[in-house]
């Protein structure tokens, strides 16, 4: 990358309200801009999102300078190989590679039927937490805008709460006509896991992610081999980076399903690798955008529109920031357009 000036941008995006996860809330979100020039003055643009108390690369990146952080870019020489432990920067990279190779063209040098505006992404309708009536309006807001396929983050409230408000869903939208997946991030202590899991089952949910936290492979293993829910494993896959180790890990707790986010996962190319290794288990997989801005989102549905999954993707809008980047991505009902 002799040839190449590179720099990294620490930008703090903020909230339009604060959005709630079982970890905790957040109000604001840094981000970090790699941008590499070319000596045509050609520019390439990634974005390098780690998420505090989730990414394996987080403390790493803001324990170090940018110094520090561009000669360990420089060194993985446009490929990213020795970027395996940090995905957050090999996606950066390999967003910003992709953009730059593109002449800056903003669909990264994917010629898909999305990258040409011909056709949308169909996504899940993300429920974020909130008290009992803040989600109950959220739901019916994205109904009544054309989702098919709703994804409810709980374990906050009372689970009896939670139960009340599936409930309530179902009463009035058969599983026929809404798609329902929850997410626990991990909230449900392993005891009582499957007991919960037997009660969500009642309500026709196509998945659950992560019903209790990463690292505990025994009963993680019990609960895909035994839930009348499938499973479907997101932090279970962070800081697996490894190929050998991610076969082994999909071999071993066989989930029904894979929840693939290029800044937690590896890059594209380790999310890449997961669905090979989902696919051959037979295992299912969707991609989930992680709060990135426009930047990464954009990244994020040009390379999943090269995917061809049938299956409701989890990609936002990047509205949830008050300063975010502009975008050509829009929302029509309950697919993502680009705008060429």
């Amino acid at each position: 990358m002799m040839n190449y000036e590179i720099s990294l941008t620490p930008k703090t995006l903020h909230f339009k309200q604060p959005a709630g996860t079982s970890r905790g809330i957040y109000t604001e979100r840094r981000v970090w801009y790699l941008e590499i020039r070319d000596e045509a003055g050609n520019i390439g643009v990634g974005e390098c999102a780690p998420l505090p108390g989730l990414s394996c690369d987080y403390d790493f990146i803001v324990g170090h300078d940018n110094e520090y952080l561009l000669k360990l870019i420089r060194q993985a020489n446009f490929i990213g190989g020795n970027l395996l432990s940090f995905p957050s920067l090999r996606f950066a990279l390999e967003t910003a590679v992709r953009h730059l190779q593109s002449g800056g063209n903003a669909t990264l040098g994917f010629d898909t039927d999305f990258s040409r505006g011909n056709a949308g992404i169909v996504t899940n309708g993300l429920i974020w937490m909130g008290d009992f009536e803040t989600m109950k309006k959220r739901i019916r807001e994205k109904i009544d805008a054309g989702f098919h396929c709703l994804k409810l983050k709980i374990g906050a409230l009372d689970f009896e709460r939670e139960l009340e408000l599936i409930r309530d869903i179902r009463r009035e939208f058969a599983a026929g006509t809404l798609t329902l997946r929850v997410d626990a991030n991990g909230a449900f202590a392993p005891q009582d896991a499957l007991q919960k899991l037997e009660r969500l089952a009642k309500y026709d949910l196509h998945s659950i992610e992560q019903p209790i936290r990463a690292g505990q492979y025994e009963a993680m293993a019990e609960l895909c081999a035994k839930s009348p829910v499938p499973v479907a494993l997101d932090e279970e896959l962070i800081g697996i980076n490894m190929p050998v180790k991610k076969r082994r890990l999909v071999e071993a707790l066989k989930p029904q399903f894979l929840v693939l986010k290029p800044s937690l996962h590896g890059g594209m190319a380790g999310c890449e690798q997961w669905a090979q290794f989902a696919q051959k288990n037979n295992a299912g997989w969707w991609v989930t955008s992680a709060l990135e801005s426009n930047v990464g989102l954009n990244a994020i549905a040009q390379w999943a529109a090269s995917l061809d999954n049938p299956l409701p993707q989890g990609l936002g809008l990047g509205n949830l920031f008050s300063d975010n980047t502009p975008s050509r991505l829009q929302i029509r009902g309950e697919r993502l357009y680009f705008e060429p």
